[in-house]
């Protein structure tokens, strides 16, 4: 998938991890917890050092949609706002525990000096997100909330999945509110359409785990 070529292409390696500590400050987040709010001053970015992060927005009505896909070990997050100095639009929420490495702004422009290659990769992260901020339009306009789903699923599971004996396990919990917030739909829909999922054996549940068990038949639903 040219999704996950694009995301190894953010990566940063173990060099330019060490580089980004020597600049920075490692902050733990337990899960749920808020790390960044909307209209907070954009005054540092952060790279993910252990963990998943989601970023979303709130209606006015008071419910969250999540923007772009979910924030995961070894990438940079919080860059837009932070180099054009604008506040945030956006929150930031841990999935999980989370352990990051915050540098602020002047010492991430001289970090960028210092490391082209750093510099070159938080460039390409900001061409990617905006391409996936594209397609989430796309997705939401064009597509059924069931081949929303199963797309969120194979995502997941192409990212973050660990092979095992009963199938793909996506490699880390989301309620069911938390996956209706990610595609645009509600929970009812969702609890409704893993179950439909589940009878049809594309999935299996065990243990609040959720396995792939067969991709042809969740990517026959992406329609």
């Amino acid at each position: 998938m040219i999704e996950n070529a694009n995301f190894a292409k953010t990566l940063l390696s173990k060099e330019e991890e060490s580089c980004i500590m020597q600049f920075g400050t490692i902050v733990h987040y337990q899960r749920g917890q808020v790390i960044f709010s909307e209209s907070d001053t954009a005054d540092r970015i952060y790279y993910i050092k252990e963990g998943y992060v989601r970023i979303f927005r709130v209606t006015p009505y008071g419910k969250k949609i999540t923007v772009g896909s979910i924030r995961s070990s070894g990438q940079l997050m919080g860059l837009a706002e932070t180099l054009y100095r604008g506040d945030r639009t956006c929150f930031a929420s841990a999935i999980n525990e989370v352990t990051l490495v915050v540098v602020r702004n002047p010492q991430f422009m001289d970090l960028l000096v210092k490391y082209p290659s750093i510099a070159i990769k938080a460039s390409i992260t900001l061409a990617i997100r905006m391409r996936e901020a594209e397609q989430i339009i796309e997705e939401i306009a064009c597509f059924q909330v069931s081949g929303r789903l199963a797309m969120f699923l194979v995502k997941m599971a192409k990212r973050m999945g660990v092979e095992t004996p009963k199938g793909t396990k996506i490699n880390f919990r989301l309620t069911h509110e938390e996956i209706a917030y990610m595609i645009g739909t509600s929970r009812q829909n969702v609890t409704s359409l893993l179950n439909a999922f589940k009878e049809e054996n594309s999935i299996a549940i065990e243990d609040k785990e959720l396995y792939i068990l067969d991709f042809d038949k969740l990517n026959n639903l992406i329609v």
